[in-house]
């Protein structure tokens, strides 16, 4: 139960300095104290890391009375894929996260669990500038799932927000799991070489991973490496209404951090022969050019909007290219507010094929991939659209929704897709699993309540807020109060 009261601690601590830790990251990235878009901050920071204990916590506890992290009644194959059901779990998962479901396809028959190594190991973990939350998130799979003592080095981009994780993440620290140091690339690579460290995890580039690997030489190396992300649109007979919601859909995927995801919508794959495909096109352009013009300036964004869209072209811009086209939107993430429109010919079924090959060999990277269908289609051509989810290699598939929920979820295991269940590591996958291949999400078309993490949703802010407050203290008032909001 030790670690159990090291996270309800943590849960209190990370609470209880929230407010300072989004005005911390707000004023960093140049948001206005009374943006809607401080919700992302919110959201993508300390309610993950509050969501993320939480799900740490229930798994534990079942441990402790001697029951396996998950019930087999979650697991279920149809087709010689086994999957087991992971969100949701509660009548509040229901209630706030309406109609989204999640599901983790493991290779093998077989329900399986982590069991962490003998010993405490020490795992140097390299945290990201982007996303607030990862640093955190990271270290806490680390503990839980490995057992393990960390080293976490921030990215200088982010160096800011130490003093909050220091006072958050204080129980690891007083127990002697968790320690910080700071520093550039130079202090990274004599971390990655010093024998008095174990392993090694990064959130970064494949060329920062291949580097580190060398560094390590016989060290085992984990880590995130971001994708070019596909989203796919299936065609179909949508109304207006539709396509309004999907663009916003569309349009977060895309801008959500201002572009600066690694699981940012990259490459739109748009049937050639669908005769709304530059409808959604200008809706989705019409989202962009009503959201606020943020800063932009994360290392290198400039040059690569420049390189894909020209140096005159909008924050954000859809750049519309053949399948045949030469260029580096297809093998480098844009980290920039470009989205890159493709246009895929043939008939639904098809075009549903040749996009997923086309994704699964044209496109850099393996983390994440985004399908929209609506239901009228997938009615239609229900084997299709199963085939596509179970072909497309990446660790997380979102069906109508943004595969970064797979991200928030803690329950799904993060990372790039892992044919033989091994891959590059995961992280979060708060039941640990073993042999985990991909995570599948999936969202109603179009909900009834307008998510809280669209990029359109002007009170994501109040929302953001108020989600952490359930986290903090899962009651129904809490819950009442998130709904109200939202509503």
């Amino acid at each position: 139960m030790r670690l159990v009261q090291l996270l309800e601690e943590t849960r209190r601590l990370t609470h209880s300095i929230a407010p300072e830790w989004v005005a911390l990251s707000a004023r960093a990235k140049g948001l206005p104290a009374d943006s809607h878009l401080v919700g992302e901050e919110w959201i993508s920071g300390p309610w993950a890391v509050l969501y993320a204990a939480n799900r740490y916590i229930r798994t534990l506890k079942r441990t402790v009375r001697g029951l396996p992290p998950i019930d087999s009644r979650s697991v279920s194959t149809s087709g010689g894929v086994t999957s087991v059901r992971v969100f949701p779990h509660d009548l509040y998962d229901r209630v706030l996260l309406q109609g989204m479901t999640a599901h983790v396809l493991l290779d093998g028959d077989a329900l399986s669990f982590i069991h962490p190594p003998n010993g405490i190991r020490n795992v140097l973990v390299l945290g990201a500038g982007n996303i607030s939350s990862i640093p955190a998130l990271d270290v806490l799979y680390k503990i839980i799932a490995e057992r393990a003592r960390c080293i976490l080095k921030l990215s200088p981009i982010n160096e800011y927000l130490r003093p909050v994780f220091e006072r958050a993440l204080a129980p690891f620290v007083a127990a002697g799991r968790l320690s910080f140091v700071s520093g550039g690339a130079e202090i990274a690579a004599g971390l990655c070489a010093d024998d008095a460290i174990d392993e090694i995890h990064v959130t970064g580039s494949a060329a920062t991973f291949e580097a580190i690997r060398a560094i390590a030489a016989h060290k085992r190396v984990t880590a995130e490496l971001g994708s070019v992300t596909p989203t796919i649109v299936v065609p179909g007979a949508w109304s207006e209404t539709d396509l309004r919601f999907q663009a916003e859909n569309i349009a977060t995927q895309k801008a959500h951090n201002a572009g600066f995801n690694c699981i940012a919508a990259q490459v739109l794959l748009l049937p050639r022969d669908w005769p709304l495909k530059d409808r959604l096109l200008e809706e989705i352009q019409g989202v962009f050019n009503r959201l606020e013009r943020l800063p932009e300036d994360y290392p290198g964004a400039v040059a690569r909007r420049a390189a894909l869209a020209g140096a005159e072209s909008e924050f954000r811009t859809i750049v519309r290219l053949d399948a045949a086209a030469v260029t580096s939107g297809f093998q480098n993430e844009a980290f920039c507010g470009v989205l890159l429109a493709v246009e895929v010919p043939g008939d639904p079924q098809s075009f549903l094929r040749e996009s997923v090959a086309f994704a699964n060999e044209h496109l850099y990277g393996k983390l994440g991939a985004n399908l929209i269908v609506s239901p009228q289609t997938e009615r239609s051509m229900p084997q299709a659209i199963a085939d596509a989810v179970s072909r497309l290699e990446y660790g997380c598939v979102a069906v109508n929704a943004w595969a970064g929920v797979g991200y928030f979820l803690t329950e799904t295991p993060w990372g790039s897709y892992r044919a033989d269940g091994e891959g590059t590591g995961v992280v979060h996958n708060s039941y640990l699993l073993a042999k985990t291949q991909k995570s599948v999400v999936r969202a109603p078309f179009r909900p009834l309540i307008k998510p809280p993490w669209f990029v359109t949703n002007k009170k994501q802010a109040r929302l953001g807020r108020l989600l952490c407050d359930f986290e903090a203290e899962r009651t129904q008032l809490n819950a009442i109060r998130v709904m109200s909001a939202a509503i």
